[in-house]
């Protein structure tokens, strides 16, 4: 009887995994493409995007150098690091009573704590936060060099 009930029970699990074949149709509206090369059009004549920088967000980290409630001091800051430092975009960020100059767009903690290392003697209290951030560009050009 055993034998029985596990050959039916193998029988069913059998053709139920044979059942899951079959074939997935998306289905869109054609106005979807158009919208999205609306939306890059107007990026692009807007200037709001740079040619090889994408439009997408997403989350990663960013190193604070600095923060006080003088605005003066703050912006004193951000312009001494855009002097060391001019390759890095830096940010802004006020919550009330302070400001907060916040640097870099960075995708690991590891590449965020790289540029800690490099920017201690200069700026002594760093921190590192995870927020969104402009996603910056894949390097693909040192890569299919290395090949």
């Amino acid at each position: 009887m055993k034998i029985i009930l596990t050959f039916i029970c193998c029988l069913f699990l059998f053709t139920a995994a044979f059942a899951q074949k079959g074939e997935v149709t998306v289905i869109k509206d054609p106005l979807i493409d158009s919208l999205i090369a609306k939306r890059l059009a107007v990026y692009k004549t807007s200037g709001e995007v740079k040619p090889g920088k994408p439009i997408v967000s997403a989350y990663g980290y960013r190193v604070q150098i600095f923060y006080g409630s003088d605005r003066r001091e703050v912006f004193n800051e951000q312009a001494r690091f855009k002097g060391l430092y001019p390759k890095y975009n830096t940010y802004l960020v006020y919550k009330e009573p302070n400001y907060y100059v916040r640097v870099g767009d960075f995708r690991t903690r590891l590449e965020a704590q790289r540029l800690i290392n490099e920017l201690r003697p200069n700026f002594p209290t760093l921190f590192i936060f995870r927020e969104k951030i402009n996603a910056p560009s894949l390097d693909t050009t040192t890569t299919n060099d290395q090949k």
